[in-house]
């Protein structure tokens, strides 16, 4: 085997590069074929979405409750659901949202080869939350993981508040300034004045209308409780927290995915090199004529 090995060098080398070369290729599309799947769900990662909001508000948790009898709390849910028909249960999730007076956020579909996938994003009235998340869990086969988080944003609204009383007391005091400086004998200083203070008065509307922004997302998503539904035909596509760190089963269906995969990845080298036989065939017939008249 060996001598025939460097005997015929030149024809494994020949072979070897074409072999690489429709593997690149071929793995070429599977990639890019996996970074379209991956951007379908970039905004399906494990609660990600709740850990951000998470984040976002716990800048001021430092600071001491206040008193409000009337608190102010965003909740926002995660579900994991295995379903039998992942389009037709993402269009009733959007239904059933809407007849409940809320919205749909956002939702995205994909059809891998091994296991239909999904997620819809929804926003429902608070207080049909439970008749909404109820809902959803009748469309499911089984529920997986279900998670639901509620945060106090009451402190960081009463911050809000109190920051814009002390802008709409300042803004009045720049609006008497100007209208004392209009109603004054004009001057070429008292004329850069104006300009001053309108300057400032801009900056302060601009800074009223922030905090009023804040404010009114805060009312709007303690008011709007946001759903995110995680939906496949197969529960371990599914963002779960698992009760056990070993199963046995979920262990068996990936091993049958791996050597599905492997099995397929070979057809796809066999199809390839079938296609560019009538280029490989006679390339290889040549390369066997001239290393045959070099060792006669």
């Amino acid at each position: 085997m060996l001598n025939w090995i460097k005997k015929n060098w030149l024809v494994c080398l020949l072979v070897l590069i074409i072999v690489l070369l429709l593997k690149a290729n071929s793995g070429s599309r599977v990639s890019l074929l996996s970074s379209n799947y991956e951007s379908d769900f970039a905004s399906a990662p494990s609660f990600a979405p709740l850990s951000a909001t998470k984040m976002s508000l716990g800048r001021t948790q430092n600071i001491a409750p206040s008193d409000s009898s009337e608190r102010l709390v965003i909740k926002d849910t995660s579900l994991s659901l295995q379903v039998k028909d992942v389009p037709s249960v993402i269009s009733q999730i959007e239904s059933t949202a809407k007849s409940l007076g809320g919205y749909l956020v956002d939702s995205s579909l994909s059809r891998p080869e091994s296991a239909a996938s999904g997620n819809i994003t929804v926003r429902v009235p608070e207080d049909k939350l439970n008749q909404a998340l109820e809902s959803f869990r009748g469309l499911a086969v089984k529920v997986v993981s279900e998670h639901i988080s509620g945060y106090d944003v009451t402190d960081q609204y009463v911050d809000l508040q109190a920051r814009l009383d002390v802008l709409n007391k300042t803004k009045s005091k720049f609006e008497e300034i100007l209208a004392k400086a209009e109603s004054s004998s004009s001057g070429q200083t008292l004329i850069s004045d104006i300009l001053n203070v309108q300057r400032e008065l801009i900056n302060l509307q601009d800074q009223i209308d922030q905090v009023k922004g804040q404010q009114k997302y805060y009312e709007q998503s303690a008011k709007l409780s946001k759903v995110i539904v995680y939906l496949s035909t197969d529960d371990i596509s599914l963002p779960y927290l698992p009760d056990q760190s070993w199963r046995p089963s979920v262990v068996f269906k990936q091993a049958v995915r791996s050597l599905v995969g492997n099995l397929r990845g070979l057809g796809s080298l066999i199809i390839w090199l079938v296609v560019y036989s009538p280029l490989l065939v006679p390339l290889l017939a040549l390369v066997f004529w001239l290393n045959k008249r070099r060792h006669p």
